[in-house]
């Protein structure tokens, strides 16, 4: 069985007791590689994601070369985050002093950032979208013809690449609120809702005309086996919109999309949102969106209950309590004994951590970690 056989089967129900742990359920910060470099690890895993999945031994995934979401623009990919425009902005410094620099970023967004590590979230101050007019024209930076935005300069010959594979690939598929939030600021958005409706039904018609033209192109040449949408949408009270406003801002646009991609044969589309996520999962169900991921404990998200609530209706992956990595071999052990059996048991369920891996995890406890899930699958 190839691992794009068996990722498929894990995620539609049909091989209970077995595992896919691929890098992109576990993320980690540079500052966490660091240390692992400094504790042994190659120094590659630094620069090289191929690198980073061979010696963890973890399963290769793919995801479609094209800026159709959320983009990190760190090391390995990875945080500080901007939404998808094209041409980007100038970055400017305004000021700094020994501890941080005022700037506005590649995205027009102003922020504070530490130098002492450029990764750690930054303190926003300002936002490039206030009014329609504004909107009218930062619009026009999320054009999904752009060519840059295609970061792949023969792409027939990385169709046809893609066509001879045995690794699931993925692809990004859109936002209708986390990046909505990027660019305007969610104290002003979450006020657009009511003092400007219209406004935010235009910008997300405009993500849904941006993701689905993104599809059509990028379908027409690649199979793929999911599809992203990436939202943070929630915190740990709950979600930032309620369900009322859910379905009559959203949810017309997501089935737009989700439609679009079964037409294409993608029936997996997970949904990425930290914080407490229960009441959206039966609207994003409803929506054709089918998996839920990190499932942040912290937030008071169980995956087991979940599990139990909804069944197969949903896809599960991460809620692997990052904390418990940073203890002890039994804080570890005792972490994964009361949710993964179970999950994996049931199948549709990917183990990860949820969210990415900070840096006071040692190597030897990831290791550590790593090995005891697979000791699971051979019981």
């Amino acid at each position: 069985m190839t691992t794009r056989e068996r990722f498929l089967r894990i995620a539609r129900f049909e091989l209970p007791n077995a595992l896919y742990l691929s890098p992109y359920t576990h993320p980690v910060w540079y500052k966490t590689m660091e240390r692992w470099v400094a504790e042994g690890a190659p120094a590659e895993i630094l620069t090289n994601n191929v690198a980073r999945y061979k010696y963890f031994g973890l399963d290769r995934i793919g995801m479609v070369h094209v800026e159709a979401s959320v983009l990190g623009l760190g090391p390995s990919d990875g945080p500080p985050i901007i939404p998808p425009v094209r041409p980007r902005f100038e970055s400017r410094v305004l000021e700094e002093d020994h501890r941080s620099r005022v700037r506005i970023n590649e995205a027009g967004v102003t922020i504070r950032e530490f130098k002492d590590n450029p990764q750690k979230m930054p303190q926003w101050l300002d936002y490039p979208v206030k009014t329609r007019q504004d909107w009218d024209q930062y619009k026009k930076r999320l054009d999904p013809h752009h060519p840059e935005r295609w970061l792949v300069k023969d792409w027939d010959a990385y169709a046809q690449k893609l066509s001879n594979r045995d690794y699931p690939v993925g692809m990004e598929v859109g936002s209708f609120f986390g990046l909505l939030r990027e660019w305007m600021g969610p104290e002003r958005l979450l006020y657009m809702f009511y003092d400007d409706p219209k406004l935010v039904e235009d910008m997300m018609a405009h993500m849904e005309y941006f993701s689905t033209e993104i599809i059509h192109r990028a379908l027409k040449d690649i199979q793929i086996e999911f599809g992203v949408f990436w939202e943070d949408m929630a915190w740990k009270g709950g979600p930032m919109i309620s369900p009322q406003m859910f379905r009559e801002f959203l949810m017309p646009h997501y089935k737009k999309v989700t439609d679009l991609l079964r037409s294409h044969g993608v029936d997996i589309v997970f949904v990425d949102s930290d914080g407490d996520i229960t009441e959206l999962i039966p609207l994003w169900i409803e929506c054709g969106v089918n998996g839920m991921y990190p499932l942040e404990v912290q937030a008071g998200m169980d995956a087991v209950e979940v599990r139990k609530k909804f069944g197969h209706q949903c896809i599960l992956w991460g809620n692997i309590d990052k904390r418990a990595l940073a203890k002890d071999k039994e804080a570890i052990k005792e972490e994964i004994d009361k949710k993964v059996p179970f999950l994996i048991s049931q199948g549709g369920y990917f183990p990860g951590i949820d969210h990415l891996i900070p840096e006071n995890v040692p190597l030897e406890n990831f290791q550590f970690y790593l090995d005891y899930l697979r000791s699971l699958e051979k019981r």
